[in-house]
């Protein structure tokens, strides 16, 4: 299972055996997608490259001559899951760790093989990512690598083995293991510069234009941001075990690698937790906005109660039904019961301007460190 962040829902839940179910047993979903498995045997002199249908073609995997990445996508066939397990001799509890997603990525060893379980992520929109499991089993002579869907980001590494160029071909499957590791972790930085585009244009519409859609927008980055942070918080710690402790499958030169690896992991698990405080610091500023503007509207309603009060006052008086009001006579009341209502009116509107409380007329002068005109 993955998270499919296209909704406002997530669907990051972990499948599990039925309780007390015995350890290996394997739940694997109704619409999984059929294996297709893709083997790379290799030399330095030598690349052989097939889709394979069956466990009985990998046989070449047990060279110890040759180094093999076996990519297995799709867990639709139990059956063929288990075989591929039994050719490999890999743990029942690994394999269920394998099927059974989404686990925490981890490093752990088991025998002759390392397992390192990640996290893919691949951008489907402005702030829209996806989150899959990657599992990699590390043998003496082979990768296997696992995931539930079709696609992913390897296809540099791949690239890498069919170009022979570099150390890729030299070294080993540590190394193997390591570039795939290394790309899934770098893949991270095009989706988090995404996302940091996105919160760029998003503080700007919050400054010129908050709308309650807006804090939609905010709250839905914030989520993907802590599922992005549960993706690869922990993968720091999978890259420094790796990075730190001997292994006999792992070469202390390959090593050297995965301390920047583990760079990586820490600068992205950076990244996100700077943007969580970004997005905070903007929804913090929507509502700040709103509220400035809600004062603003109660401004505007509370001078324009303040003006009308005394002419409703004067309004008032000389509409009383009395029969003795001496003005009511004069030839020249009306006329002056409107001069004196605008004079009023405009004292009181001069009034508030020189106040400030309405046109700004001292924004520029209130900028902090401003200077003065000579």
């Amino acid at each position: 299972m993955w998270l499919n962040a296209l909704g406002g829902k997530s669907l990051f839940k972990k499948r599990h055996p039925d309780i007390g179910a015995r350890p290996g047993t394997l739940v694997i979903s109704a619409d999984a997608s059929s294996p297709r498995i893709h083997v790379m045997h290799f030399t330095p002199e030598e690349l052989k490259e097939a889709d394979v249908a069956d466990t009985d073609q990998l046989h070449a995997a047990h060279d110890p001559n040759t180094t093999t990445w076996v990519d297995v996508q799709g867990f639709g066939d139990e059956k063929l899951i288990r075989r591929i397990a039994e050719r490999f001799s890999i743990h029942p509890l690994a394999i269920e760790d394998i099927v059974n997603v989404p686990q925490r990525p981890k490093a752990e060893t088991y025998d002759d093989q390392i397992l390192i379980i990640v996290r893919m992520v691949n951008s489907i929109g402005q702030a829209d990512v996806d989150i899959e499991q990657v599992s990699i089993i590390l043998g003496k002579n082979y990768v296997l690598t696992f995931q539930e869907r079709y696609g992913d980001v390897l296809d540099p590494v791949r690239r890498r083995i069919r170009s022979g160029k570099g150390p890729i071909r030299t070294e080993g499957p540590d190394y193997v293991a390591y570039a795939i590791f290394d790309t899934i972790v770098d893949a991270y930085y095009p989706v988090l510069e995404q996302i940091g585009n996105y919160l760029e244009d998003l503080e700007t519409t919050v400054i010129e234009q908050p709308t309650p859609r807006l804090l939609k927008n905010l709250n839905h980055v914030k989520n993907r941001l802590i599922n992005l942070r549960r993706a690869i918080w922990p993968q720091r710690q999978v890259a420094n075990s790796l990075a730190r402790d001997e292994h006999p499958l792992i070469d202390p030169n390959v090593r050297v690698y995965l301390r920047d690896t583990y760079d990586h992991c820490v600068q992205s698990a950076e990244v996100v937790e700077m943007y969580r405080e970004m997005v905070t610091g903007l929804m913090n500023m929507y509502l700040a906005s709103v509220g400035n503007r809600q004062n603003e509207i109660m401004k505007v309603l509370t001078i324009t109660a303040a003006i009308f009060i005394p002419l409703t006052f004067m309004a008032g008086i000389y509409g009383m039904n009395f029969d003795y009001m001496p003005e009511l006579h004069v030839p020249w009341a009306y006329p002056v019961i409107w001069t004196t209502m605008f004079l009023v009116a405009g004292g009181m509107l001069f009034y508030f301007y020189r106040k400030g409380w309405i046109w700004n007329r001292d924004d520029d002068e209130n900028i902090p460190g401003k200077d003065d005109d000579p």
